[in-house]
């Protein structure tokens, strides 16, 4: 069985080193999963767990225990309780984490259906269009300057596993990545857009979703090739950001689901 470190001290180097990892994980290459669904994607996938993190009373846990039993001769650490809802960030955590190596960003060009976030900054509204992605059938997510982290802890836990079925990239020039996809570009505007439900969406496509309250740069919009706008009920100014990518990637999906010989009403 593996042997495990226990750890009770805000002073030990690897506990400063967890809680510099958490602080910037892009900068040092690693990311943290918490919570038992994130580590079971983990071994579900056979993803390399770098470092196994359990709380003291995460131990006595029936399914914590279980994944343990298959975790193998991974690098294993105990933390005080209170140690791990520091680490973990939540009031209530489950008890479990595990620390993995960020996959390399990717690189050649775009072929399918994407997904653009343009200074997309609250990390609830990264993950959930992370996780609509993913659900949606889109592999290609490219986060620009101004995103939340993709890798860091809120994004991740808002994901719920998302990231293990996607190809993503951060930091990126959005104008320069938007030139090298085959999919038409689809900059979603509150108004002025061709409606949503109009569009022959067949193709593949790629999502320009932008900023909580600015919405896209002039720069994007100008780039892309298609204006389209979600008809929404009178009174009403706009949707969320996250639910409104959703919108737009499952009416792209209901589309491409319809029996030949049916048609999209226009």
């Amino acid at each position: 069985m593996n042997s495990s470190r226990y750890i009770s001290s805000r002073h030990n180097a690897s506990f400063k080193e967890l809680q510099a990892l958490i602080d910037d994980p892009r900068r040092r290459g690693r990311a943290l999963l918490d919570g038992i669904h994130l580590v079971a994607g983990c071994f579900a996938r056979a993803i390399d767990v770098k470092q196994l993190l359990v709380s003291e009373s995460g131990q006595q846990d029936a399914e914590i225990a279980a994944l343990l039993a298959i975790a193998g001769d991974h690098d294993r650490v105990v933390l005080h309780d209170k140690l791990f809802r520091e680490i973990s960030g939540v009031s209530n955590p489950t008890g479990i984490a595990a620390v993995i190596d960020i996959p390399a960003a990717p690189v050649g060009d775009i072929a399918g259906d994407a997904v653009l976030l343009d200074a997309v900054q609250d990390a609830g509204n990264v993950g959930g269009i992370l996780r609509t992605a993913a659900a949606a059938g889109v592999r290609d997510v490219v986060l620009g300057p101004g995103c939340a982290g993709a890798w860091t802890q809120r994004v991740l836990r808002a994901g719920q596993g998302a990231h293990f079925s996607l190809t993503i990239r951060e930091q990126a020039d959005l104008v320069a990545v938007l030139a090298t996809c085959a999919g038409t570009s689809m900059a979603t505007v509150v108004r002025g857009g061709k409606s949503l439900y109009a569009l022959d969406l067949a193709g593949p496509r790629v999502w320009l979703v932008g900023n909580e309250g600015a919405g896209l740069s002039p720069e994007l919009v100008v780039a892309a090739k298609q204006r389209v706008t979600i008809p929404l009920a009178s009174g009403t100014e706009s949707l969320n950001v996250a639910a409104a990518t959703a919108v737009c990637l499952f009416e792209a999906r209901r589309q491409r689901l319809i029996s030949p010989g049916d048609t999209v009403p226009t």
